[in-house]
């Protein structure tokens, strides 16, 4: 008897996304890079990100074996406590959507989404990388700072 094992449709295996919250609880115990996808509900680049990019097996692989990821509504209402500062969403009261404080200091100030920010072992800021990505865009950005290459060259000569 021959067993052929097919896959599972509707099963695929997903990114692991967390909280920013536990993603830095994560780091202070077993460091890793984070991976941060700062979105907002009506975007419709995020959504396709979701509907393509972020379902690549390739993408989901190293994904979960290389960072702790993220998913970030940048017009959240929650307070986060973070590296000594408490961030809110100041102008998401009364029923508005405004921008969280914490998506805004990741962003550096350049609201523009989606939008992916990459942070170290330690919680500290590598980059963001603003806009749709393709899967064939998002791995070697996704490797070059995954293995560690941002340590001792640019992207430019990793890229080569």
């Amino acid at each position: 008897m021959i067993l052929i094992s097919l896959p599972v449709i509707g099963n695929a295996q997903k990114i692991n996304w967390m909280t920013f919250q536990e993603a830095v609880e994560l780091n202070e115990k077993a460091p890793k890079k984070i991976f941060i996808d700062v979105y907002t509900d009506w975007c419709g680049w995020c959504k396709k990100m979701d509907k393509t990019t972020f379902l690549d097996p390739a993408v989901v692989e190293y994904m979960n074996e290389n960072y702790y990821a993220v998913k970030f509504d940048a017009e959240r209402n929650d307070t986060i406590d973070f590296a000594g500062y408490t961030f809110v969403n100041e102008g998401g009261m009364n029923g508005r959507k405004g921008t969280h404080q914490l998506a805004a200091a990741l962003l550096q100030g350049r609201l523009s989404y989606p939008s992916y920010v990459f942070m170290d072992g330690k919680n500290q800021l590598l980059t963001v990388v603003p806009g749709y990505l393709e899967v064939k865009d998002i791995m070697p950005i996704l490797k070059y700072f995954g293995t560690d290459a941002y340590l001792n060259q640019t992207f430019k000569e990793y890229f080569k």
